[in-house]
């Protein structure tokens, strides 16, 4: 049996430019949350729905906004460039299914943090940007480190979504998920086994660390 292993890379690929967008934007999300007055359910609801619909549902409006008759799609074509069925349009399905994991993780963290810290930062007269890098980003780091975590590992194994938008071309989009599901459909077994135990030594990896690092930052608050 012969195994191409651009599954394996497409996915690393994948899943490291997905999560790099998920911790950027569900910081961001996080503390524009924090910071409402009004309307935080509601905004909430839309930062959190993805984690509630099948993946293929989110990969059918990812289709709507990103296809060529879509509203970003269109405005993509008219230079020239398209995220349908490339690895760009694989990162945005797998940062779209991840993005409320990071967001509701990161959004506990941050939430734990002392309020008479930030109280007192704001009497010392620190801006509110200030003291989210000062104050609530040091004091949430192991939160929001597992936050990352687990999205990467979401990304990882993120098919639904992917397959509506990136598709499954071989080399290009094909990531382990996929290359199980086309295995399976071909009746190859065997290379479908070897990508399952690829991908569940890989989530089961992630996970060790993410314990390993929770159980470090915990010595370090007894110490």
């Amino acid at each position: 049996m012969t195994m191409d292993f651009s599954p394996f890379w497409i996915s690393i690929k994948v899943a490291a430019c997905a999560t790099a967008i998920t911790f950027a934007a569900g910081l961001a999300a996080a503390r524009l949350v924090m910071l409402m007055k009004r309307g935080k359910g509601i905004v909430d609801g839309l930062f959190s729905l993805p984690m509630v619909l099948p993946p293929t549902v989110v990969g059918f409006f990812l289709l709507m906004i990103f296809g060529t008759n879509g509203m970003l799609g269109s405005l993509l074509a008219s230079i020239g460039m398209s995220v349908v069925f490339t690895w760009q349009g694989a990162v945005i399905a797998a940062a779209a299914v991840s993005f409320p994991i990071m967001y509701r993780t990161a959004r506990g963290a941050l939430e734990q943090v002392d309020e008479n810290l930030i109280n007192a930062g704001r009497t010392l007269g620190m801006s509110e940007s200030r003291i989210f890098f000062k104050i609530l980003l040091p004091m949430s780091r192991p939160g929001i480190a597992a936050a990352a975590i687990l999205s990467f590992a979401r990304a990882l194994g993120e098919f639904g979504a992917t397959m509506m938008l990136a598709g499954n071309i071989p080399g290009r989009t094909q990531t382990m998920s996929i290359a199980i599901y086309t295995a399976m459909q071909g009746g190859n077994r065997e290379k479908a086994y070897v990508w399952v135990a690829v991908i569940m030594a890989m989530s089961f990896g992630v996970m060790i660390l993410m314990n390993l690092w929770n159980d470090r930052q915990n010595r370090r608050k007894k110490i």
